[in-house]
């Protein structure tokens, strides 16, 4: 039976982990398994190698020069220790992806549209990995900076398992993980790989029966169908949709989550089920775990977040959702749809201040 084919996300990151994706993949698992049996105090360089010989190969020299450049002229602007040119400088170079003449340019130099969309992904979740290290570098005392050198910056920039899709982690938690030397068991790290491996395989399997079966995307391409539905109709469509949207994440973000436990870290915790959810405020907490810590640690807090009066937490809130509007790429629905994150996470909030007055409890 024919596969739904307009779900883009989708067929685009298995058609790429079918052909050279997956096999790197596991390339950084031996790597990473050898590294840490035997030299455990060079793991870090090992795997940072590992990922910039992979970009090489993947994005080619010009693609691998472009995300090297980038660390760099993040690396250096960190230099003068203020958080708000390092904000420049990210959304800067973030910008630079949606020059008209810059993308053309960059197509040229790939023989398909895949392989530039390959690079546009990667360099789009590399912006984030380079803001995560300039804004920790910023805030850390003179004598820490051995440990946020420009070459840890590069083990955390090539860290292969993250580098295309993510899920993020920030450098802060990264680096400390990294630098733990815990006691290898190439026995119980054995079983931690068959058991995800199972698990993944259960999800992948779920996701492609969704696609293959329910033609969720293809119902939503067309207008025809959505006028002749009922509304308990257009509401199963919707839940089904963000449903495969959901297992669809435990299979992209279950796979280098497994490879972060396999080289003895944490990563995010994955996606929690969209039916357990009944908020926007547990939706952005617990469906990309790894965003959620970057924006609130780097945007929220800083701006003054919920400790500020209340024009300052609608105001850090709102630059919160413009700043995931503007990194997912900026059209007009993307700021629509943040915009109405925004006011839903507000008026939960309103709520739940109103309902906790003392007054008002006594009456409910």
């Amino acid at each position: 039976m024919p596969q739904d084919p307009m779900d883009f996300e989708w067929s685009y990151w298995i058609e790429w982990g079918r052909e050279r994706i997956l096999c790197l993949l596991a390339g950084h698992l031996l790597v990473s398994q050898i590294s840490r049996l035997l030299v455990e105090k060079y793991k870090p360089w090992c795997l940072m190698v590992y990922g910039m010989a992979a970009c090489w190969l993947l994005l080619g020299i010009k693609g691998f020069a472009v995300i090297l450049l980038h660390a760099a002229i993040s690396f250096a602007v960190a230099q003068f220790q203020l958080s708000l040119l390092t904000w420049l400088c990210s959304l800067i170079l973030l910008s630079t992806l949606r020059i008209p003449a810059v993308e053309e340019a960059k197509r040229k130099w790939y023989d398909t549209e895949n392989e530039y969309y390959l690079l546009l992904f990667t360099v789009s979740v590399r912006c984030l990995f380079c803001t995560s290290f300039s804004l920790e570098y910023c805030w850390h005392a003179p004598a820490q900076r051995s440990s946020h050198s420009f070459l840890w910056m590069l083990a955390y920039v090539f860290y292969y398992p993250t580098f295309h899709n993510g899920p993020l982690v920030n450098f802060n938690e990264f680096s400390e993980q990294m630098r733990r030397q815990e006691a290898f068991s190439v026995k119980t790290n054995l079983s931690i790989l068959i058991v995800g491996i199972i698990r993944i395989f259960f999800w992948w399997c779920l996701a492609e029966l969704m696609i293959h079966l329910m033609y969720i995307h293809a119902l939503y391409s067309s207008a025809l169908p959505l006028e002749s539905a009922s509304y308990w109709a257009l509401g199963g469509l919707a839940l089904a949709q963000v449903l495969f949207f959901y297992v669809k994440y435990l299979v992209l973000y279950g796979v280098p989550g497994l490879l972060l436990q396999m080289d003895g870290l944490k990563p995010p915790a994955l996606p929690c089920c969209v039916s357990l959810m009944h908020s926007f405020t547990k939706m952005w907490r617990s469906f990309d775990v790894g965003l959620h810590r970057f924006l609130v640690r780097y945007i929220y807090v800083p701006m003054g977040g919920s400790q500020a009066s209340l024009l300052g937490t609608l105001f850090s809130t709102a630059l919160t959702f413009a700043f995931v509007s503007y990194w997912h790429g900026g059209q007009s629905y993307l700021w629509y749809w943040g915009a109405l994150n925004w006011l839903g996470v507000i008026v939960e909030n309103g709520t739940k201040k109103i309902l906790s007055i003392s007054l008002i409890q006594d009456l409910i």
